[in-house]
């Protein structure tokens, strides 16, 4: 299937109940270290914690969750079935997240990564994210380090020009 035409057809929406067998079929496909529904369910049961999915030709192939923080968004799983990999799944929804960046309230999305999961690496390196730190044995199954990676939100010319940040703009 072309790239461009898989890419105009993901649809991304909010995560259901009923997503639930799909999500955990890509986590296990995806990861060693996969999380188990407990672990989604105590997740998503917090009021900062939000799950997305990405749908081709109505089909859950790809997750997100991340938590709503007062200044940044933060990606704590995301995953992509392999057999819908490389068609702009991933993308769409990064893209949407970014799409609640604003330099008012949310400016930043952070991630940890493997340090073995070079994939990931690479892909959010695309899309602009940067290695801010390494974090030390970071996770509980392995004595794997993480790198943790960062998106900073960009202002427009517009946001630049509004009066209520020409003072943060003088002192910056």
């Amino acid at each position: 299937m072309d790239t461009k035409q898989a890419s105009v057809s993901v649809h991304i929406r909010w995560m259901i109940r009923r997503d639930m067998p799909a999500v955990l079929a890509i986590e296990n496909r995806s990861f060693e270290y996969a999380w188990t529904e407990e672990d989604f369910i105590r997740c998503l049961r917090q009021r900062n914690c939000i799950g997305m999915v990405a749908e081709l030709d109505d089909k859950v192939v790809g997750f997100m969750i991340y938590e709503l923080h007062k200044n940044r968004l933060h990606i704590l799983n995301f995953a992509v079935h392999p057999d819908a990999r490389r068609r702009g799944v991933a993308d769409s929804m990064v893209h949407k997240l970014l799409g609640k960046l604003s330099q008012e309230r949310r400016n930043r999305i952070m991630l940890e990564v493997r340090e073995t999961n070079l994939e990931a690496q690479l892909f959010f390196k695309k899309i602009g994210f940067r290695a801010i730190s390494v974090l030390r044995d970071f996770y509980e199954d392995t004595i794997e380090d993480a790198y943790l990676m960062q998106y900073r939100y960009t202002p427009t010319a517009d946001e630049l020009a509004q009066p209520h940040n020409r003072i943060s703009r003088m002192a910056g």
